[in-house]
């Protein structure tokens, strides 16, 4: 079993024994244990690596790996370390690194990059690809403009399998990696697209035309490329032609690049909903400090109100000390409970699940699912306070309390999130403070309320 597991962890990405092995030709300053421990690696695993390695060393496995670094690694790389990567490399290295990139990937690398580096990384570039990358920058940071690949392949409609075949194999300059041929009318507006599989099952006067994939749709440069690689998911598509105003195709959005965006969102909404932003393991501690503080202040914010809350009922728990140490529990159990529902409706609103067609039902659901937990809690809490501290009326107080901030948290984990996106707020990163208010506030004010009534 143990060798399994180790066979495992060796088949993906880097171990901790590579790791060390870095180090030590690294310590030793030994170019050739360091490219025989590097050259064989994948770039996304080079990559981790050097996000892996302590910053004062990567300076040295820069310059003591004489295979460079290619661009790929910088592609795959963090965006918190490619600005510093890139400063260590000559303009020389950074041309080479670059030069073989598909224009995605370049215009990924250079947009979040300061103006000198910038334009170091686009001075590496032929003319023509350094127009499309500068085109590409062009187009708002999240549509399918900016992430699209500029590299494709078209052919005329009324072309046959037999001029695809023959187009493909002359001196003609095509992308490294295409799944398709995409058609075009004389005004280039794309009209369908053929799979290479189809192509080459096909004889060679079969006309392109009667091949073409039903799924075929095109997407505008200035569509969120989010709605882009969802519908690449939904439809299971395998590239995405990106068109211009005039409908003529200007670029593709292949289903790699898709799955990477949706990803990226997934991970965004969970580093988000824990108010977190977009931190990286490589960030510094200052920069890691700024982005949780504002979060941390509003969380303290929503906890002050809680404590007014509790304020009013002074006299009601010095009346009877059993409150404090139960008051805990409610918010507690409301809490997590709220937290379930908003993480499902955060991650349902961020995939398009949730719509104004289910939203009531999706909400009466989670209501009724709050209601029924609450009510077998309450009946677990019930009994906890008539044993533990002797009084029936006290049970029924937090089991009433129970099931009432359970049915809130359940509604207040739904809602929230659908207010805060009709507003146009980013539900991940703002609902969470709300949710935690809510369920905080009603928690403590329905079970300090009814203890004054009933106990007191």
């Amino acid at each position: 079993m143990a060798e399994t597991l180790d066979n495992t962890e060796e088949a993906f990405g880097i171990t901790d024994r590579l790791l060390a092995d870095v180090l030590e030709a690294v310590k030793a300053r030994s170019s050739a244990n360091l490219d025989r421990l590097l050259d064989p690696l994948h770039p996304a695993d080079v990559a981790h690596l050097l996000e892996q390695i302590d910053g004062k060393y990567r300076p040295d496995v820069l310059s003591l790996w004489s295979g460079g670094l290619e661009g790929d690694v910088l592609s795959e790389l963090d965006e918190s370390l490619r600005e510093e990567v890139i400063e260590q490399l000559a303009p020389e290295e950074l041309a080479e690194a670059v030069r073989e990139l598909d224009s995605d990937d370049v215009v990924d690398l250079v947009e979040y990059l300061d103006e000198p580096q910038q334009e170091a990384v686009l001075e590496a570039l032929d003319a023509g690809d350094r127009v499309v990358v500068e085109q590409a920058l062009t187009y708002p940071e999240e549509s399918a403009g900016r992430h699209m690949q500029s590299e494709l392949v078209r052919a005329p409609e009324h072309w046959t399998v037999g001029d695809a075949i023959d187009y493909l194999r002359s001196d003609v300059v095509l992308p490294d990696q295409f799944y398709h041929i995409i058609l075009v009318d004389p005004r280039l507006k794309a009209v369908g697209y053929v799979t290479l599989g189809r192509i080459l099952s096909h004889p060679r006067d079969m006309p392109l035309n009667e091949l073409t994939e039903p799924t075929f749709r095109t997407f505008h440069v200035a569509q969120d490329v989010e709605e882009v690689a969802q519908a690449i998911n939904h439809y299971h598509m395998i590239t995405a032609p990106v068109v211009d105003d005039d409908d003529r195709v200007v670029g593709v959005i292949t289903i790699d690049d898709a799955m990477v965006f949706l990803e990226e969102e997934a991970e965004e909404d969970i580093l988000r909903l824990a108010g977190v932003g977009e931190g990286r393991l490589s960030d510094k501690v200052i920069d890691t400090t700024k982005r949780r503080f504002p979060w941390l202040a509003v969380n303290l914010i929503t906890a002050i109100l809680a404590s007014l809350v509790i304020a009013l009922f002074e006299e009601t728990i010095a009346g009877l000390v059993a409150l404090a140490v139960l008051m805990p529990i409610v918010a507690s159990m409301g809490g997590n409970a709220g937290t379930q529902s908003l993480t499902v409706a955060v991650r349902a609103l961020a995939t398009r699940d949730l719509t104004t067609a289910n939203m009531w039902r999706v909400i009466r659901r989670e209501v009724l699912v709050g209601l029924i937990n609450g009510l077998i809690f309450a009946v677990v809490m019930g009994a906890v306070g008539l044993v533990w501290f002797g009084s029936p009326m006290l049970g029924v107080v937090i089991a009433v309390a129970m099931v009432i901030n359970m049915v809130v948290a359940g509604l207040a984990g739904t809602v929230i999130p659908v207010l805060l996106e009709k507003t146009g707020v980013d539900p991940a990163l703002a609902s969470g403070a709300f949710v935690t208010t809510v369920t905080d506030i009603v928690g403590f004010f329905a079970f300090l309320g009814l203890a004054a009534v009933w106990l007191l």
